[in-house]
């Protein structure tokens, strides 16, 4: 009886895995490049710049944060209906995401939190948890990735 070599099957199995990496990779870098263009768009951008300079200067979540917020919605609908990385896109919230919608979302969570006045990720994720009804699992990726490649 012969005995199994299984390096032929390994490889293929690594390889198969390399191209959907790769594949994975090419998405991000994909979205990478065109994320939130609509936001420089005539819709869109009249009242980012006149409300954006408004918003760094509150603190994320708060009642004066959500009025700015409210004199945004205009914009922010047209934003919304044309980036899938935000739950508002599709008619589930999060639930109609896929993983590059997920990772896209987590990482305009970090950016923003960058730019608001004491915004910071653990604070976009508790918020956004809460705000879009993200089940605890999600929650708790988002919170081990912002710990193992944010917080240091």
């Amino acid at each position: 009886m012969t005995q199994y070599d299984s390096t032929a099957e390994t490889l293929k199995h690594i390889r198969r895995v390399n191209t959907l990496l790769i594949f994975a990779a090419q998405e991000i870098l994909r979205r990478a490049s065109v994320h939130d263009e609509s936001k420089l768009g005539d819709i869109e951008k009249p009242l980012f710049d006149r409300l954006t300079p408004l918003l760094a200067g509150v603190e994320y979540g708060s009642d004066q944060y959500k009025q700015i917020l409210s004199d945004l919605k205009p914009a922010l609908d047209h934003h919304y209906k044309n980036n899938s990385h935000h739950p508002e896109y599709y008619h589930g919230g999060v639930n109609g995401m896929d993983l590059f919608d997920l990772m896209e979302m987590f990482f305009d969570w970090k950016a923003a939190g960058e730019r608001d006045k004491g915004g910071n990720i653990e604070d976009s994720i508790r918020i956004n948890v809460e705000r879009f009804k993200i089940d605890p699992q999600i929650d708790r990726i988002f919170r081990n990735t912002a710990f193992r490649y944010f917080d240091k």
